[in-house]
């Protein structure tokens, strides 16, 4: 009887709470209700009468949500409605073979190719009948840097990472890159940010960037200081510098560091005023002319002792043929160790639309241009090629060696390789794979012992894919790829050979 009452009592109990717990309920959802009402009431006053937006004037609170699915839109678009081949600035097939290589899982496809061959720009590489065998394959051959130099320059790889600034990259992604290159055998360039700890801790060959700013290395009024240049070249690590006089993005204009992207400890390393916008002028004050860029190139060489080159993306051509000739004046000595080629369609984490989608030209027209000029005037032993500009898989890899380039560099690959989706947030320092923000609660999810091991799986196996196709064209090793193993697709279906588009000049003596 006892047990029987108290089961009664407890739920009457629990009836009771029950009920108090749902008239609580209701009693918040008609406060929020009311709150909800009252505000698209102010909503809707507001929208009828703003005079800026035309579809929230017409639309009032409905007219909203057409801002809220474009944002949404960059996101899902990727996942729900672009096919494989159809994205911008890197679709998901490109992307994909980075994202598998990096994870070094299987990269092979099946039941057949969905690249459109017959599209008008396409490559195709003109295999042999006679594959060279794996055991007669070779090393790429090595390359030196600089033989004029006090210390010149033999680089391990023939792919490495591209300028990319710590500031516009994270501690963890600079940490997994510095790591990853160590790993990897190649070299990594800081971008124009200067010189951070973080470059240096992961043991990897460095190129340091002097850009028009000139982070890391200037006075107060921003000028190059060759004291400070002293202290970056007597790290052993720093094997290379360059000097930066556009980027392909951004022809023209000098690099977006946003205020809220300069912190403390990037204002000590860039010399720079904290929370501070940081525009870098649009070129190098002190570089008017020719003989101005080989003094500055000079200038640098003597107080390093280290290979030092330039780095540009091709507009006019004027200038180049003028620098050949004052070189021919001065001596070969004279000329950079080499020259970095950026491609109109490269990337950034901010630049004017203008600039991005409109100037320069692409690496397909200024690689070849370069490589036969410095032909004629008998300086491409002497000056280095460097080619950058979205190659990020093996077959874009391989056509700028045929093309003539010595070396490529990737800076977005590696980006891919990091764990980027892509999601064009990098100006925004919004990143959410924690690449290129300050947030350390998104910065969590990059752990830079993971990712440095992407890093160098990413390298290992481009490198490895450039070769299967050097060996498919009856060549031993990537750096004999030649024009003439290669044909470009034109606007007709048919494809051209390489050498024909862009024949190789006669040499002057």
């Amino acid at each position: 009887m006892d047990l029987s009452m108290g089961m009664e009592l407890l739920n009457h109990d629990f009836v009771a709470f029950l009920t108090a717990v749902l008239q609580i309920m209701a009693s918040l959802f008609v406060f929020f209700l009311g709150i909800g009402v009252v505000a698209v009431l102010v909503m809707y006053w507001a929208d009828k009468h703003q005079t800026s937006h035309t579809i929230r004037r017409n639309y009032p609170v409905i007219g909203r949500f057409r801002y809220f699915f474009e944002h949404v839109g960059e996101f899902f678009r990727q996942y729900f409605f672009a096919g494989d081949r159809e994205e911008m600035p890197f679709n998901r097939a490109q992307r994909s073979w980075v994202y598998r290589a990096a994870k070094n899982v299987d990269s092979t496809v099946a039941f057949g190719s969905s690249k459109p061959i017959k599209e008008s720009g396409s490559i195709l590489f003109l295999n042999c009948p006679y594959p060279t065998l794996t055991e007669d394959a070779r090393e790429t051959a090595s390359v030196l840097i600089g033989p004029h130099c006090e210390k010149p320059y033999r680089p391990n790889s023939v792919f490495n990472i591209s300028g990319m600034s710590f500031g516009a990259l994270s501690i963890p992604a600079v940490r997994a890159l510095s790591n990853g290159a160590r790993k990897a055998g190649c070299w990594y360039n800081t971008g124009e940010g200067g010189l951070s700890p973080y470059h240096l801790e992961g043991g990897c060959d460095i190129v340091f960037q002097i850009g028009t700013a000139k982070y890391g290395v200037r006075n107060e009024a921003g000028q190059m200081d060759d004291d400070r240049l002293r202290e970056v070249a007597a790290h052993e690590q720093v094997r290379m510098f360059e000097i930066k006089l556009s980027q392909g993005a951004k022809p023209g204009k000098g690099g977006i560091l946003p205020g809220n992207k300069v912190t403390e400890e990037i204002s000590k390393i860039r010399l720079i005023p904290v929370g501070q916008d940081s525009i870098s002028p649009n070129r190098h004050p002190e570089i008017n002319s020719t003989g101005d860029l080989l003094d500055m190139i000079e200038r640098v060489r003597g107080v390093t002792g280290k290979p030092v080159g330039i780095k540009f993306v091709l507009g006019a051509e004027n200038w180049l043929h003028d620098l050949c000739a004052e070189i021919k004046k001065r001596g070969s000595q004279s000329a950079p160790d080499f020259m970095t080629i950026d491609s109109c369609d490269g990337g950034t984490g901010a630049a004017p639309m203008a600039l991005m989608d409109d100037v320069g030209l692409p690496l397909k027209e200024s690689l070849p241009f370069v490589h036969n000029l410095l032909l004629e005037h008998g300086l491409r032993e002497r000056v280095r090629i460097i080619s950058s500009g979205k190659l990020i898989n093996p077959s874009d890899a391989a056509w700028a060696l045929c093309m003539g380039a010595d070396f490529m560099v990737s800076a977005r690959g590696f980006m891919l390789a990091l764990g980027c989706i892509q999601a064009l947030q990098c100006n925004k320092n919004t990143c959410p794979t924690g690449i290129t923000t300050h947030i350390e609660k998104l910065q969590r999810g990059l752990v830079p012992e993971d990712k440095a091991e992407r890093v160098k799986f990413y390298h290992d196996n481009l490198v490895h894919d450039i070769e299967l196709i050097a060996h498919s064209c009856g060549v031993d090793e990537p750096r004999k790829l030649r024009r003439y193993h290669a044909r470009q697709v034109m606007g007709n279906g048919q494809s051209t050979p390489l050498d024909k588009l862009f024949p190789y000049p006669e040499t002057k003596s």
